[in-house]
This record gives C-alpha cells, structure tokens and sequence, in this order.
C-alpha cells in the first residue's frame, strides 16, 4: 500500500455519518488535488471497510459513482443514513 493509499484511507475514514466527500474532494484533502482517478481505484480496493466508509464518497457532479459491492448497496447505505 502506498503512502497515498494510506492518507485516501485515513481522510475516508473521518467522514461522519450522513455526509459525502467527492473524490475530488478527498484527492486534495490527502495532498494530491488531481488524482481523483485514484482516490477511486483505491476506494474500490479498500481493505478497511466498513472501518473506513469509501460507501460515503461520490463524484463531483452529485452522482453516486462506482462502488465494489454495487451501487443499490452504496444508494441503500447512504439512505439508510441520512446522505441521500
């Protein structure tokens, strides 16, 4: 895992319950503002879940965006609390 993984994790893990962050958003709170593209690749391998939340995660334009165990899962968890 690299060190950027890590930090992805680590922001990912502070998002409370009933909020999102986009992976833009998550790409520059862990130091790299355009590496959106992986803050997802790494989200769709995390090893920590349910620890760290990747369900809570989204695209910039307002869309749910990919998650390992399918998107109705990431729709269901986010209304179940409170996010969508």
């Amino acid at each position: 895992m690299t060190e950027f993984q890590k930090r992805i994790y680590e922001v990912v893990k502070k998002i409370p319950r009933g909020k999102v962050l986009t992976y833009k958003e998550v790409a520059r709170l862990a130091g790299r503002p355009k590496a959106y593209r992986a803050v997802g690749n790494a989200l769709n391998k995390n090893p920590f879940a349910p620890a760290v939340p990747c369900h809570r995660v989204i695209k910039s334009d307002g869309k749910i965006g990919g998650y390992a165990r399918g998107t109705k899962i990431k729709v269901k968890l986010l209304r179940k609390e409170g996010a969508i």
